[in-house]
C-alpha cells in the first residue's frame, strides 16, 4: 500500500513550528490589506501584532481562499514522490475552499493514475481545525492507513467543539453576524456574545452576556456540560486569541481550575490573519472534544 501524507491549511491556526513537529504540511490562504497582498503564513509575511494593530487603526483586510492551481502546486511534488494525500480543509460553512480542493484533487488524480487524494471538510476553523488535524496525526502515527484515517476523521469531527466570544462587535457587524442596531446597543451595554460552530461548520450566536466575566463563566459552564467526561475531561483543550493574550490566559486559568484532569496545559495560539480578518482583534476561542455539535 502506498504511503500517504496528512496535509491541511494555514487557517488551522496552530503554528508553523507545531505543524512541522507533527509532520503536517500546510498550504497558505492569502489576504489583502492596504493595497498589498500577503500570505497567511503565521506572521512571516506580516507579524500578527502588526496585522491586528492595523485593523484597530481602521485598515480593512479581505481574504482569498486557496485556488485550484495552488492546491495542484502544493500536492504535485507529493504525488511525484509516489505518495498519496489526505487533506483537511477549512469548514465549508465559512469558505468555498473545499470545492477548490476537490477539483484540484480530481485533476491531479487524472494526471497521475493510481494516485489518491482524499479531501475532508473539517467543519471547523482556527485552532479547532488545528485540533482535528492533531487528532488525525495521532491516528496516522498509530499506524492507520489512509482509508482507516479518513473514516476515523469523519467519525470524530462532529465532536470537536468550538466556542468563541469577542469584546468588539464591530467586525461581527461588518461580516453580517450581527445587525448594525445590535452592534450599537450591544456596544453601549457591553454585550459579549457567546458563539459556537454548529454541525454545518457555521459560526452562530448562542447567548448574550453582559461583560467579560459573565461570558467567561458561560463558556466554562458550557464546556463542563459538553466536554467528554464533564469536569473529569482528560482530553486536549486548545485556545486561540486575537491580540488579547491576557484575556485568553484568564479564561484558560478558569478552565484548568474547573477541569483539573486536562491532558496537559491548554495550548494558546494566535488567530491567524485570515480568520482574524473576520473576527477582528479581541476574540477568544476554545476548542475541545465532547458531545457532537448541534444544528
Amino acid at each position: 500500500m502506498r504511503e500517504y501524507l496528512l496535509t491541511c491549511e494555514s487557517t488551522a491556526d496552530l503554528s508553523a513550528e507545531r505543524f512541522a513537529e507533527r509532520n503536517i504540511p500546510f498550504v497558505c490562504f492569502t489576504f489583502h490589506m492596504d493595497d498589498a497582498d500577503y500570505r497567511d503564513d503565521f506572521g512571516k509575511s506580516m507579524p500578527i501584532g502588526v496585522f491586528y494593530d492595523r485593523m484597530a487603526k481602521g485598515s480593512v483586510s479581505t481574504t482569498s481562499q486557496v485556488s485550484i492551481g495552488e492546491y495542484e502546486a502544493f500536492w504535485r511534488p507529493m504525488l511525484e514522490a509516489g505518495k498519496d494525500v489526505l487533506h483537511l480543509t477549512l469548514s465549508t460553512g465559512i469558505s468555498g475552499t473545499y470545492n477548490s480542493a476537490c477539483l484540484a484533487a480530481q485533476e491531479l488524480m487524472e494526471q497521475y493514475p493510481g494516485s489518491r487524494i482524499e479531501v475532508i471538510d473539517s467543519l471547523n476553523a482556527s485552532s479547532g481545525f488545528g485540533l482535528l488535524a492533531e487528532l488525525a496525526a495521532d491516528g496516522r502515527d498509530r499506524g492507520m492507513d489512509l482509508t482507516e484515517l479518513r473514516e476515523y476523521i469523519l467519525r470524530i469531527r462532529d465532536g470537536v467543539n468550538a466556542w468563541f466570544y469577542t469584546g468588539d462587535l464591530t467586525y461581527l457587524c461588518r461580516g453580517g453576524r450581527v445587525s448594525k442596531t445590535a452592534c450599537i446597543f450591544g456596544t453601549a451595554l457591553k454585550i459579549c456574545p457567546l458563539m459556537r460552530v454548529n454541525r454545518e461548520g457555521k459560526l452562530v450566536p448562542y447567548a448574550k452576556c453582559r461583560g467579560k466575566q459573565k461570558v467567561r463563566e458561560a463558556l466554562v459552564a458550557e464546556m463542563l456540560k459538553r466536554a467528554e467526561g464533564g469536569p473529569d475531561y482528560d482530553g486536549l483543550c486548545y485556545m486561540s486569541q486575537s491580540a488579547c493574550r491576557n484575556e485568553a490566559e484568564t479564561l484558560a486559568a478558569m478552565i484548568e481550575k474547573a477541569m483539573p484532569k486536562l491532558a496537559g496545559k491548554i495550548r494558546i495560539y494566535d488567530i491567524g490573519t485570515v480568520i482574524g480578518s473576520h473576527t477582528g482583534p479581541g476574540t477568544v476561542a476554545v476548542f475541545f472534544t465532547g458531545k457532537e455539535k448541534e444544528e
